[in-house]
């Protein structure tokens, strides 16, 4: 009997300093417990920055540098998966043909200003992809830090994608079809690549908050002067407003475009977006003169209540100073979106407007932009005053001279 007793009191001490071993090692050790403690954190991989669209990067190289990029991001956060960046602003081109140069030099000018962190969203035929990756990854990685991209080959619909390829300009109507592309995107700017950001994108992405229950895009009016403008004196075909819009810098909450009926002239009942443009290209292509641009204005005729009307210094063009200033927002507070159209970076008809597109292209990042930009433009655009336009050239410094201020009293980065 008292073997049994003695062997259950052993048993009982056994069991004892068992828990107790046990009990301690939890107590020690790094096993997070209810969730605390270190934790693994994830790299996204989706959106891969320098991807082409649909088979990713060839060559892993790319995903690499893609991959160190983003970690470095989340690290620079100091707070692992609770630290989260702020959601990037999303901006859209398209680049078919002699484009290169110029839509570089657009990005250049979006991102040299812009406050957040850019998305780039990048259109272009394919034998310009590898170009576009190779002149973005060689710009200096301070500025690099603030903007990711993908490059996209050009995509219509397949039973009809040589009529759209051709309307217009080539591959111009691919901003039609970014709302069913870009399916996991909520918003966007999209802009031609003649397009020239004299202040940060942040302003033009302020327009969101500002739209009412209804909006779903923004846009400025085509002309100021009724008298001078082209489409209540020309259009064969319905357009928004008085004067029409132009679609050169368009702001798009893309949810609300995908999920809206659209009233329309064709049905008497509205049409989803993916619905209604190639019924409306084909009632009116032998109407239409600029494209997409003009199906734009016949979507939004028959829907004025789902856009608002930025004014005409979000898209400055050659038409509001050709024959005299004629935009009022500009002459107040300068210029802040440039938009050289017609050719008038490239060509010697409106010197102000190629002053401007060199200084930005020329400009070196990391230079002082007072002393390598600002001031060499206002020397350059002095020799245009025996233009219209030139005349007017304080308007084209007015906002760049702001921002090129705050770029000076942003802190430093190391290069």
């Amino acid at each position: 009997m008292r073997r049994y007793i003695r062997a259950l009191v052993l048993c009982t001490v056994f069991a004892v300093f068992s828990g107790l071993y046990v009990y301690s090692k939890l107590l020690y050790s790094d096993v997070p417990v209810g969730g605390n403690g270190p934790k693994r954190v994830l790299v996204p991989g989706g959106g891969r920055r320098g991807a082409v669209d649909k088979t990713g990067p060839q060559n892993t190289h790319w995903y690499n540098r893609y991959i160190m990029r983003q970690r470095g991001q989340v690290e620079a956060g100091g707070g692992g998966l609770q630290s989260r960046p702020e959601p990037p602003m999303h901006l859209a081109v398209v680049a078919c043909g002699e484009r290169l140069e110029e839509t570089l030099t657009m990005i250049k000018s979006a991102v040299l200003f812009s406050i957040k962190r850019l998305y780039l969203h990048i259109f272009s035929e394919d034998q310009l992809h590898a170009s576009f990756m190779e002149a973005l990854e060689s710009w200096p990685g301070f500025v690099r830090s603030k903007f990711n991209y993908t490059v996209y080959s050009i995509s219509f619909p397949s039973e009809n994608a040589a009529e759209w390829k051709k309307l217009f300009k080539p591959c111009a109507s691919q901003r039609l079809f970014l709302p069913l592309i870009l399916k996991d995107v909520d918003s966007i700017v999209y802009v031609d690549s003649d397009i020239l950001f004299l202040q940060p994108v942040d302003r033009l992405w302020a327009f969101l908050s500002q739209f009412n229950s209804s909006q779903l895009a923004a846009m400025a009016p085509e002309h100021e002067e009724p008298r001078i403008a082209w489409y209540n004196r020309f259009a064969r075909h319905p357009f928004y407003g008085r004067t029409g819009i132009n679609s050169g810098v368009m702001l798009m909450n893309m949810t609300r475009m995908r999920s809206m009926f659209f009233k329309n002239d064709m049905t008497s009942v509205g049409l989803r977006w993916e619905e209604l443009l190639m019924p409306l290209l084909q009632k009116y292509k032998l109407n239409i003169t600029w494209g997409d641009q003009d199906l734009l204005n016949i979507i939004f005729h028959h829907n004025p209540e789902c856009l608002l009307e930025f004014p005409c210094q979000w898209n400055y063009r050659p038409d509001h100073c050709i024959y005299g200033s004629n935009c009022a927002s500009a002459e107040e507070d300068g210029v802040y979106i440039l938009h050289g159209n017609r050719g008038v970076y490239h060509d010697h008809k409106q010197p102000a407007f190629r002053a401007v597109y060199e200084a930005i292209r020329k400009y070196p990042f990391g230079a002082d932009p007072v002393t390598s930009l600002l001031d060499p433009l206002e020397e350059e655009l002095l020799k245009t005053t025996h233009t219209y336009c030139g005349k007017s050239h304080p308007l084209f410094t007015k906002r760049l001279a702001h921002s090129l201020a705050n770029i000076n009293r942003k802190p430093s980065r190391g290069r």
